[in-house]
């Protein structure tokens, strides 16, 4: 396992973050999700997002991707967003390749160069790219990898990833903490949703949400 520690955090003055969201309030008929919430990250940071179930992660990380209307509050992004739910979004009879074809064309790429920089993604992420199996006969982890390289199509600079290690093998997820190093140190704003405390020591900050709102945890909490 990676041993990379926690950089100390001081935010840049006059330093427009890569993502901003502010006052984030979401109901659900009677059920009130987020109630003024909020969330920054800088270019090349990483950042954890816990809390128990229901609390707001997902509700909060879509509304940051622009996929969920906040019934208050404002979200800004600087440059492409890359979002990996935690539910993986294929398309059952499509192999991986039509999928980056596919995928990529929505995110501006041509044929060309979708397959081509999304086979690279595949491999990088430990996906068998000889495999022309479809969607649906993927095993969980095999589409979980597939999830996450369609997210990273388009060269995204913020990453808002929802759990994508669901269903990976113990070599896959430590492979995973690597890659998040490697898109921090890229300058991208990496987003985490995670249930693994043990982890936390990966990224820069840990925010819970928790009643509502987003906390920043420091010291012994983190």
């Amino acid at each position: 396992m990676g041993t990379r520690r926690r950089r100390p955090y001081c935010r840049r003055m006059n330093v427009t973050p890569s993502l901003w969201a502010k006052d984030i309030s979401r109901r659900y008929g009677r059920r009130t999700v987020l109630d003024g919430a909020g969330l920054h990250v800088d270019a090349g940071e990483a950042v954890a997002i816990i809390g128990e179930n229901g609390a707001g992660k997902t509700t909060l990380l879509r509304v940051c991707a622009g996929l969920l209307r906040a019934d208050a509050g404002t979200v800004a992004v600087r440059g492409r967003v890359g979002y990996c739910p935690q539910e993986p979004g294929l398309v059952d009879l499509l192999t991986a390749e039509e999928h980056v074809v596919l995928f990529g064309a929505g995110a501006g790429l041509s044929r060309r160069e979708a397959r081509t920089t999304g086979m690279e993604l595949l491999e990088s992420l430990g996906f068998p790219v000889g495999d022309k199996a479809v969607a649906k006969d993927l095993s969980g982890g095999t589409r979980q990898k597939l999830n996450l390289a369609l997210a990273l199509l388009g060269n995204p600079a913020v990453l808002l990833l929802d759990e994508p290690y669901q269903g990976f093998d113990m070599g896959s997820y430590v492979d995973f903490w690597s890659h998040v190093d490697t898109w921090r140190d890229e300058g991208r704003a990496v987003v985490i949703v995670t249930h693994l405390l043990t982890e936390t020591h990966r990224v820069d900050r840990v925010v819970e949400v928790r009643g509502g709102a987003a906390h920043e945890l420091t010291g012994a909490a983190a």
